[in-house]
C-alpha cells in the first residue's frame, strides 16, 4: 500500500511544545499506527485520507487484513487511553526544586552520550557493595542470608526493560525519599553551577557530583527502584515518570524479593531499545566495570534448536518399517 495524504502539515516541534505534562504513558509502534489508519479509512472516518491498493485482494485476504488492522488499532488505542498507575499503596512526593531543574536539563540534553547511565548505575551499585562489605568486617551477621556481594544485569526485549540488581547495603523508605528527590544535596547545586559555567548541556560528568542516578532518564520513560535495607523490615519501591515533577514511594507489592540490596528497572524509551542488545550491553559492562572489584554478570537470552522428541506413534511406525 501507499498513502495519498491531503491533510495540512503541521510542524512536529510545534506539536510537541503544545503538549502539557500528563501522567499518561503513550507507547505504540508504527505498525499499529498504520493499522489504525487502515481501520478508520475503511470505515470512512477520515475524509481527506485516501488508501490506494497496490494490487487487488481476495475476499479472504481482505477479511484477514481487516481483522489484523482492527486488533492492532485496539491495542494502540488501549495503550494511549490507559493512564499511569503508581505502585499500589505508595505515596506521592514532590522533587526538591533544584532536583527538578536538574531533571529538566537531563531530559532535554541532546548532545550527551546516553551510555553514561549504565556507568553511573554500576558505580552506585559498586559503592553500595563496598559499604556492606566494610560494615560486615566487624558485624558479619549483616550479610544474613545474602552473603554473596555481586551485581546482576538483565534485559527483557518483550517488556522493553533493563534491570540492574545488587546485593549491597540497600535503602530504607526514608533513604529512598531523601536520596532520590526531596532533600537538596550539595552535588545537585554544584552540578548546576558547573553546567552554567561551561555554557553547555553536556551532562556526561554528572557522576562527579553524586547525582548520576538521574542520568537514567536519558533512556527511560519510567524508572523503578526497589530496595531492602537491614534496618527496614519492608522492601520498598520508588518510582517516577520521565518529565514528572513528583515520584511515588511505598511498600513493594511483590514483597521481599531481594533479601538485601537494590534493584533498578528502566522502562526504556522507543529510541533507547539498543540497550536491549546483549552485544551492546556486554561491551558497555566490560568498559564501565573495568575497575569494579565485585563480580558483574549479564543474564542473556538465547534461542537454540533442539531435535524433536519422538513420540510412541513415531517409534511404532519406525519399527513397522524395519
Amino acid at each position: 500500500f501507499f498513502f495519498q495524504n491531503n491533510l495540512p502539515t503541521t510542524s512536529p516541534s510545534l506539536l510537541l511544545k503544545q503538549q502539557p505534562r500528563t501522567s499518561t504513558m503513550v507507547r505504540y509502534s508504527a505498525a499499529a499506527f498504520l493499522a489504525a489508519i487502515c481501520m478508520l479509512s475503511s470505515n470512512g472516518s477520515i475524509g481527506n485520507f485516501g488508501l490506494v491498493r497496490a494490487a487487488e485482494m481476495t475476499e479472504a485476504e481482505q477479511a484477514a487484513e481487516t481483522a489484523a488492522a482492527n486488533a492492532a488499532a485496539e491495542e494502540m488505542i488501549e495503550a494511549i487511553s490507559t493512564p499511569y498507575s503508581p505502585p499500589e499503596g505508595s505515596s506521592a512526593f514532590a522533587y526538591e526544586a533544584e532536583v527538578n531543574k536538574m531533571l529538566d536539563i537531563v531530559i532535554n540534553s541532546l548532545y550527551t552520550n546516553k551510555d553514561i547511565f549504565l556507568r553511573e548505575l554500576i558505580s552506585n551499585a559498586s559503592d553500595a557493595l563496598d559499604k556492606i562489605r566494610f560494615l560486615s568486617v566487624t558485624k558479619p551477621e549483616l550479610l544474613g542470608d545474602t552473603p554473596n556481594l555481586e551485581m546482576k544485569i538483565e534485559y527483557d526485549p518483550d517488556a522493553k526493560t533493563l534491570t540492574i540488581r545488587d546485593t549491597g547495603l540497600g535503602m530504607t523508605k526514608d533513604d529512598l525519599i531523601k536520596n532520590l528527590g526531596t532533600v537538596a544535596r550539595s552535588g545537585t547545586t554544584n552540578f548546576m553551577m558547573a553546567l552554567k559555567e561551561s555554557e553547555t548541556n553536556d551532562i556526561s560528568q554528572i557522576g562527579m557530583f553524586g547525582v548520576g542516578f538521574y542520568s537514567t532518564f536519558l533512556v527511560a520513560d519510567r524508572v523503578s527502584v526497589a530496595s531492602k535495607h537491614n534496618d527496614d523490615d519492608t522492601q520498598n519501591v520508588w518510582e517516577s515518570l520521565n518529565g514528572e515533577a513528583s515520584f511515588h514511594v511505598g511498600p513493594d507489592p511483590r514483597g521481599n524479593t531481594l533479601g538485601r540490596g537494590t534493584e533498578i528497572t528502566l522502562h526504556l524509551k522507543e529510541d533507547a531499545e539498543e540497550y536491549l542488545s546483549p552485544y551492546k550491553l556486554k561491551e558497555m559492562i566490560g568498559h564501565y566495570s573495568e575497575f569494579v572489584t565485585h563480580p558483574v554478570s549479564l543474564r542473556q537470552i538465547k534461542t537454540i534448536q533442539v531435535p524433536k522428541e519422538k513420540d510412541e506413534f513415531d517409534e511404532e511406525e519406525e519399527e513397522k518399517k524395519e
